[in-house]
C-alpha cells in the first residue's frame, strides 16, 4: 500500500501543490497597489517644494546670523543636505 501511496502524494504535490502556490503569489503580486503617474507627479512636486522651503529657511538663518552675530541657530540649524538627482519623467 505504501508503494502506491507515496508516489501519488509526491505527484500531487508536484503537479497540483507547487503550481497552486506559484499562481497564488503571482496573483497577489499583480493585485498589489502600484504608484500611478499622478502619484509620481505629486511626489515630485512635494520634493521640489520641500527643497525650496529648505533653501528659504537656510537663507533666513544666514540673514539673521549676519544681522545678529550673537544669534546661534538652535535645533533647526542647517543640516548637510544630500543632492538627489531627480529627473522628472517627461514621457507625456
Amino acid at each position: 500500500m505504501e508503494d502506491v501511496f507515496l508516489p501519488i502524494v509526491i505527484c500531487g504535490m508536484l503537479f497540483v501543490g507547487l503550481p497552486w502556490i506559484i499562481f497564488h503569489y503571482i496573483t497577489k503580486w499583480r493585485q498589489a497597489p502600484k504608484i500611478t503617474e499622478e502619484d509620481e507627479r505629486m511626489l515630485d512636486e512635494m520634493y521640489n517644494l520641500a527643497r525650496r522651503l529648505e533653501e528659504r529657511v537656510n537663507t533666513v538663518e544666514r540673514i539673521v546670523a549676519a544681522d545678529n552675530p550673537e544669534w546661534k541657530p538652535g535645533l533647526n540649524s542647517p543640516q548637510p543636505t544630500y543632492q538627489i538627482d531627480r529627473q522628472p519623467n517627461r514621457s507625456n
